[in-house]
């Protein structure tokens, strides 16, 4: 199995009218794997019944989000981290800065070292 990908032409960020375009490489999915996707599979690795599978992810999905929105970080050791971040504007003086400088928070996904490690063997293959 592989990556598959298609070319598109982009131009320049930032450059008016594009600048001088370029092509690149863009990912085609192949598809989406649902939580019943993902239990099918864990399945094939486990002794656990699917509701235990089922109700493990859908607990680990409340916890991270209990978590996150106190400013946790969650390290899922070989699967990564999860981490919350802020977009504010610039105050002139800490003085002067208050939440409402807080644009918005959001989510950061840091995968662990396995995960990684596991693209470096993927290979590719241009879609036709």
């Amino acid at each position: 199995m592989s990556i598959k990908y298609t070319v598109v032409e982009r131009g320049e960020p930032g450059v008016t009218g594009g600048g001088k375009k370029k092509w690149y490489a863009q990912v085609q999915y192949d598809g989406e794997m649902t939580v019943d996707d993902l239990v099918a599979e864990i399945e094939k690795f486990s002794a656990l019944s699917e509701a235990d599978i089922r109700g493990v992810i859908i607990a680990l999905e409340n916890v991270i989000h209990k978590e996150l929105v106190n400013g946790k970080i969650i390290r899922l050791d070989k699967l990564g981290s999860f981490y919350p971040s802020l977009s504010s504007s610039g105050a002139d003086s800490e003085k002067d800065f208050s939440v409402s400088y807080i644009k918005g928070a959001k989510v950061n996904y840091r995968p662990g070292k396995r995960i990684t490690d596991s693209l470096t063997t993927a290979t590719f293959s241009k879609k036709k």
